[in-house]
């Protein structure tokens, strides 16, 4: 009986340990991305987002990115382009409807993706503290459910060296439409860890777009 009870001990110390490590890996990482994203804060940049749909070119999208005063991400969609030539009378006006529909579909998706790429602290710490985490040369790789919203799934990989993203892989919902992305991280020579590229994937839209960060420059004050 005194046996049972020192293994019983044991085992639930070695599981709080393991949530005490679970927590600390959190904040460090955490800790990481607040130091990292007030780097990031000096620098303005330009999305260029291809959209295909059936694998065919349809639109590009140019969007530029900064921070605003507060530290707030402000988003500003400055072109879109589509590919499709527009036909005569009413069929081009509907045509130019649905085209309309397509940019605003595109916009909610990408936003989509901007909730995972940059998450708070709250909902690092959140995540973190119930993802199931492995770690293996030198990548720490965690994973969740129900990160953002119910029925999403992320994963997370981490550069176990510096604590900073190196990719972002999710299955989430636009309305009822699935969508699933990749998020990729890349650092400038001073060391700043940024998204390079994001590859979203609507298959109720037959839809894939491919989204590339470029033209970061530091903002002149």
């Amino acid at each position: 009986m005194r046996k049972a009870i020192i293994v019983t001990l044991l085992l639930i110390s070695t599981l709080l340990q393991a949530q005490i490590d679970k927590d600390q890996l959190a904040l460090t990482i955490s800790k990481a991305d607040d130091a990292n994203l007030d780097k990031l804060k000096a620098y303005i940049w330009k999305r260029k987002s291809d959209v295909f749909i059936d694998g065919q070119l349809k639109l590009t999208t140019i969007t530029e990115f900064s921070f605003d005063e507060k530290g707030e991400l402000q988003t500003n969609m400055i072109d879109a382009e589509t590919s499709v030539k527009k036909k005569p009378g009413i069929r081009g006006k509907i045509q130019e409807n649905a085209a309309e529909d397509k940019v605003d579909y595109v916009g909610k998706s990408l936003d989509l993706a901007l909730n995972y790429t940059f998450m708070t602290k709250g909902q690092l710490l959140d995540f973190f503290n119930k993802a199931t985490i492995t770690e293996k040369d030198g990548v720490i790789e965690a994973t969740a459910e129900n990160v953002n919203i119910q029925g999403d799934k992320l994963t997370i990989l981490v550069d176990k060296k510096t604590n900073l993203y190196i990719r972002k892989v999710f299955a989430s919902l636009l309305g009822k439409d699935p969508v699933n992305g990749e998020i990729n991280y890349e650092k400038f020579s001073s060391g700043v860890n940024h998204g390079s590229t994001t590859v979203l994937n609507m298959p109720a839209q037959k839809m894939k777009i491919d989204a590339k960060n470029q033209d970061y420059s530091q903002r002149v004050n």
